[in-house]
């Protein structure tokens, strides 16, 4: 089974073009018929119109199920370089290879995962490092997110070989997901990134 994670503010759906994209194909790639989503912003129940809310919608065949939450985003004071390679290109339902990395954070919130000594995301986010007022991407992510394919079609940050090496380099790493945006700010300083 497959998940999508889509945003809505203030009762307004984002990005939904990219998702129906990714999930086409999801579906092409597994050949199967992808299933059409409903109107969203109908489904949404009352009091949550004002608000950031998280649609998780699980689907295979058909949809299986979608489920609403206001959305508060986790608080990220450091993160910890662990290396591993999961397997994450479509994004699944099942997500313990992910899940299982946490178990590697130490007295961090979150791990950030390298690849062939290659910088690629977070369990849950990929990842934008800033360096002299430019944002940069790695060019390798586990998971080609949808907010950063957007960002990269706006040309608001470039792909770009991020080496752990270079790490050094950069001043700020931010966390960017279908839920949160570079302005969110859920980013710390580079030099919070324990080895």
């Amino acid at each position: 089974m497959f998940l999508e994670t889509i945003c809505l503010i203030n009762g307004k759906v984002q990005n939904l073009d990219a998702h129906i994209r990714r999930m086409r194909k999801t579906a092409d790639y597994f050949r199967f018929d992808v299933p059409e989503l409903p109107d969203l912003e109908e489904l949404l129940s009352p009091g949550m119109e004002n608000c950031k809310v998280k649609c998780s919608i699980h689907y295979h065949y058909e949809i299986n199920s979608i489920a609403f939450e206001r959305y508060i985003p986790k608080v990220i004071k450091c993160l910890k370089l662990i290396n591993a390679s999961p397997d994450y290109t479509f994004k699944f339902s099942d997500r313990r290879s992910l899940n299982d990395l946490l178990s590697l954070r130490e007295d961090c919130e979150e791990v950030l995962i390298v690849r062939n000594g290659y910088i690629t995301d977070t369990t849950y986010s990929n990842v934008v490092l800033e360096k002299e007022n430019s944002l940069y991407t790695p060019h390798l992510p586990i998971l080609n997110g949808t907010k950063r394919q957007k960002l990269l079609h706006e040309g608001r940050i470039s792909e770009k070989e991020i080496k752990v090496n270079n790490l050094k380099d950069y001043n700020r790493i931010y966390l960017i997901n279908s839920m949160l945006d570079i302005e969110d700010n859920i980013s710390i300083p580079a030099d919070l990134i324990k080895v």
